[in-house]
């Protein structure tokens, strides 16, 4: 939890970037991730200086000794020797020094090159305009504690948020609760290989470790999980150079060592290597519209022929997905009941030949002030064979914040998101769950097989059996199943309302008639 006095560091970096003359919130981060990489490079040589000096061997180098051609040391580009330079001197190390060395970074070979941020260095560019704004960067990031995983992932997570808040590129932005909620429903174990194959940020692989930390406490204390869980286990694809290395220093902040975040556009030909290699998949993929078919791999339009992104992506994950994997991805709403031939199709596929768990409905404002369109979560598991006996609906009408464009919290911190249940809290009352409705999907999601399959069509989630569906012509739309409650009105009969209008009228006349007589 970052404290406010934290916060206010943040902010004046931020602050300090804008009245600097940088005002793309994207490039701010970028800016950012660069530093706290150095800082962070700089921590790990001392580590590794000083187990040396304990172990009287040569120490592991990850900032190369010695000097560079030009005859400058190496040892200037640590963190700890620059930050006390003058700006001038600063701001030269930086462009003329750093920089190349990090471009350089993972063609030089040695630990510093392995690291998962380090593969996407060969385009860093060094934007801060100024010595003196540079100086002011470093000296307040410098005050900011970075010892403890959960302050580095928290500040970074509340870096990331300022992207949003600023109105630009939120499509990189998914909720931090939707995703908390859709890692909770999913329920992502020490075995499981999780990939997102739009990762933007990697705030679904960030929050799917940071559930296993929390859920399984002596994962890490297990030689083979604690492999899995820094070498093998979280895969993200992008094809914005800028968003993978945000996503990997994301990744490393929170305490995964090494990320599989790599360069790919996830829908163009050439891109199936890693067919049903991943157990979970969690995503909210971009929908740009349609595609060239020259463009898109043929396997997926084998699944689905079609050139809309969001039905090719939904392709994309039953083919990456192992047989038995799950999912938990959003979808525009045109995905559940669109008539087109590839539209029905991809849903009978989902209903007949894999198995369809879920539809839980969005509020329409949780992508604002970005997009309003209506979205819904789609979970399911690929097996093949079939297997849906009843999907699970929820119409979900609130999720904590207001739904306008400013997106306010109508709750206090502690009644936010799942934060209720993370607590062990009692229930949320009616007035707290109408404006926050994500405690109740993850509890009535655990009763699906169970109560929630007598629940009647007019309350807020139900099951509907396959075969209505099929009869539905594969709809997936919760209105075409949901049954509204219309109370019965008395009315009067329309004698007796034309009676009490004369009545009115004769009551007027008499009243005009006194009013002419007061006149005279």
């Amino acid at each position: 939890m970052l404290t406010g006095d934290l916060r206010n560091k943040v902010d004046q970096v931020w602050n300090a970037f804008w009245s600097g003359g940088i005002a793309n919130p994207i490039e701010v981060i970028e800016q950012i991730t660069y530093l706290l990489f150095l800082r962070a490079l700089d921590s790990d040589q001392t580590r590794e200086d000083n187990k040396a000096l304990r172990l009287k061997t040569q120490p592991v180098r990850l900032i190369p000794a010695g000097v560079d051609a030009q005859g400058r040391p190496h040892d200037n580009m640590r963190w700890s020797r620059f930050k006390n330079m003058a700006p001038a001197e600063m701001f030269d190390v930086l462009s003329n020094q750093v920089f190349p060395f990090l471009r350089g970074l993972q063609t030089s070979g040695g630990p510093a090159a392995e690291s998962a941020f380090a593969r996407h260095m060969q385009g860093a560019r060094f934007t801060i305009p100024t010595p003196g704004l540079l100086a002011k960067v470093v000296d307040l990031l410098d005050t900011i504690p970075l010892d403890d995983r959960d302050t580095k992932g928290d500040l970074y997570e509340y870096m990331l948020g300022k992207i949003a808040s600023a109105g630009q590129n939120g499509q990189f932005r998914t909720p931090r609760h939707i995703i908390d909620l859709m890692v909770a429903l999913t329920a992502p174990t020490p075995q499981d290989t999780i990939c997102d194959p739009a990762s933007g940020t990697c705030g679904f692989l960030v929050a799917a470790g940071e559930y296993l930390r929390r859920t399984y406490p002596d994962m890490l204390r297990v030689p083979a999980q604690n492999a899995h869980f820094h070498n093998g286990m979280f895969h993200g694809y992008d094809f914005d150079n800028t968003m993978l290395r945000i996503g990997s220093m994301n990744m490393v902040l929170h305490g995964v060592e090494h990320p599989a975040i790599e360069y790919r556009d996830s829908l163009a030909e050439g891109a199936a290597g890693d067919a049903e290699a991943y157990s979970l998949i969690l995503a909210n993929p971009p929908f740009a519209g349609s595609l060239d078919y020259e463009n898109t791999a043929k396997d997926l339009q084998q699944t689905v022929k079609t050139k809309k992104t969001e039905l090719l992506f939904l392709a994309l994950f039953l083919r990456l997905l192992k047989t038995g994997g799950r999912a938990a991805v959003i979808v525009p709403d045109g995905v559940l009941f669109g008539s087109s031939k590839a539209h029905k199709e991809l849903r009978r596929k989902l209903v007949e030949e894999q198995k369809l768990d879920a539809v839980i409905s969005l509020p329409g404002g949780v992508f604002k002030p970005y997009a309003g369109v209506s979205t819904a979560i789609l979970l399911f598991t690929k097996t093949m064979s079939g297997g849906t006996d009843h999907v699970w609906f929820y119409d979900m009408q609130a999720d904590g914040w207001s739904l306008d464009d400013k997106r306010q919290p109508l709750l206090d911190t502690s009644l936010l998101g799942l934060q209720p249940l993370l607590d062990k809290r009692e229930q949320l009352s009616e007035s707290e769950h109408a404006k926050n409705n994500l405690p109740d999907v993850l509890e009535r999601w655990g009763q699906r097989n169970g109560t929630e399959r007598s629940r009647p069509r007019t309350a807020q989630s139900f099951c509907v059996p396959k075969a209505d569906i099929e009869a539905n012509g594969y709809d997936l739309s919760i209105n075409r199943y949901k049954e509204v409650v219309h109370a019965q009105v008395q009315h009067r009969s329309p004698g007796e309302i034309l009676a009490e209008l004369r009545a009115l009228e004769d009551e007027i006349a008499r009243g005009m008639g006194v009013l002419e007589g007061m006149l005279k």
